[in-house]
């Protein structure tokens, strides 16, 4: 039996679409660490439970406190939401791939997860440019502050970054969606990212693959810009103030956010051009690795760094725990 027999009686007819409903691929999780995936398995549990307890403490504190609907803390509620969301759209299915085995996700599942993640990663990106811009009004423009960011510009770029999401998103599924699928199944991945589930395509995946580099670029790439112009304003501003404790709180502030930044954006960009320039250079379990650490790290860390590092989300979350605590101590005596 020749190759292409072979594979559409696995897949079904060769040339195709799309693949039948029933079709299925299989997660590899990380080639060549096979060994290690019981222990990823493990310490991905602990951040996801960790990202997701974080990340709904946040957004309970910020929703109950009337005191804290202010932009900043409205855009980190968002931001939350998404991380939620980012994270739980491949952790459950990685730690199933790593714990069990069973790598196997039906074609219209994959790609469900694939717009979900990707969809997520641009609203993320768009959210973290609106948290930068809102510090530097309200570092370098306090007294406009109230007057700039109203609640209807809010809702406009909160509007605006997820529509950014769906029209960027929306192409590339349909692009890749419309391919044949007739050879292997196997995706060398562990979820479904489109870049590993493009090459399995018995077709040119070229267009796909171009449109989400060029796509990704032009998003990330004018959304980084904007965020170091305004981090740059930001910094020139601080060391303008007279107070030496002023400029290291703003300073402390402002390192943490550039710092969760660099941890969502670098093993992202990474992983997009280490498989467009490096992939005969790069062991493909690093480039896997990239590409699961930027979609867990952020949603684990931000609710820690954004979130806990706030004096006015700390003094709730502490008066919370402690009224919690005293009023479980009255009710048991």
């Amino acid at each position: 039996m020749n190759k292409k027999a072979a594979s559409t009686g696995m897949l079904g007819p060769p040339y195709n679409h799309t693949m039948e409903t029933s079709a299925i691929f299989f997660l590899v999780g990380i080639p060549g660490l096979q060994s290690s995936h019981l222990w990823l398995a493990i310490s991905l549990s602990a951040m996801y439970i960790t990202a997701l307890l974080g990340n709904t403490l946040i957004m309970t504190v910020i929703f109950i406190d009337s005191t804290l609907q202010e932009p900043m803390y409205c855009f980190l509620c968002l931001l939350a939401a998404v991380d939620i969301v980012m994270a739980s759209s491949v952790v459950p299915k990685m730690v199933s791939v790593f714990c069990s085995g069973d790598g196997s996700i039906s074609f219209n599942a994959c790609f469900t997860q694939m717009y979900f993640v990707h969809a997520a990663t641009a609203v993320e990106t768009g959210l973290l440019l609106a948290m930068a811009i809102d510090r530097y009004v309200a570092i370098c423009k306090p007294l406009h502050y109230k007057r700039i960011l109203t609640a209807k510009v809010m809702l406009g770029v909160s509007v605006t970054i997820a529509l950014r999401a769906v029209l960027f998103m929306s192409p590339l599924s349909w692009l890749l969606s419309h391919l044949p699928f007739c050879g292997s199944n196997e995706v060398p991945h562990s979820y479904c990212e489109h870049m590993a589930v493009a090459k399995l395509a018995c077709a040119d995946a070229m267009p796909s693959s171009l449109y989400s580099l060029i796509g990704s670029s032009i998003i990330v790439g004018s959304d980084v810009a904007f965020i170091a112009a305004s981090y740059v304003l930001i910094l020139r501003a601080v060391f303008h103030l007279s107070s030496k404790n002023a400029q290291r709180k703003a300073l402390s502030t402002c390192g943490s956010h550039v710092g969760v930044m660099a941890l969502y954006y670098l093993p992202g960009m990474a992983s997009v051009y280490v498989d467009w320039l490096g992939r005969d250079t790069v062991p493909l379990h690093i480039h896997v690795l990239l590409a699961d650490l930027y979609l867990i790290i952020p949603p684990t860390l931000n609710p820690i760094i954004y979130g806990l590092r706030t004096k006015h989300i700390q003094e709730r979350i502490r008066s919370w725990l402690m009224y919690c605590l005293f009023a479980h101590s009255i009710w048991r005596v």
